[in-house]
């Protein structure tokens, strides 16, 4: 039997490429539609960026750089000036608890838990 605690077996590149690519969606979109183990899992990884995001200063844009795609854009806007400009001074007064997990009926194919992460 597996082990429980490991939910994927990939590598660990592999997981830090889809948590980019899902972080950067979430943040970009404001809600994705993912399984549920990949929405709690994406739920740390999303909090830790806006709370780095919240600083403002020179460190915490590298860190973010260095995370997520920084050329990805919706309609025209990066990434990076929507997080620090629209998604951080939101939460500005806010410690913590910035991603909603809303549980979905199972998908069809293969009956996985379906979740919808989205920002408060």
């Amino acid at each position: 039997m597996a082990n429980p605690h490991q939910i994927y077996r990939h590598d660990a590149a592999w997981d830090r490429q889809v948590f980019r690519s899902l972080a950067t969606s979430l943040i970009l979109h404001g809600h994705i539609k993912t399984t549920l183990d990949r929405a709690k899992r994406l739920r740390s990884v999303v909090e830790k960026l806006i709370t780095k995001a919240k600083k403002n200063d020179l460190a915490a844009r590298r860190q973010i750089l260095s995370f997520l795609y920084g050329q990805k854009t919706k309609a025209g806007i990066k990434v990076m000036p929507y997080l620090f400009n629209k998604v951080a001074p939101r939460y500005q007064e806010r410690n913590g608890g910035y991603t909603r997990i809303v549980r979905i009926p199972s998908r069809l194919g293969d009956n996985s838990k379906m979740a919808i992460i989205e920002l408060v």
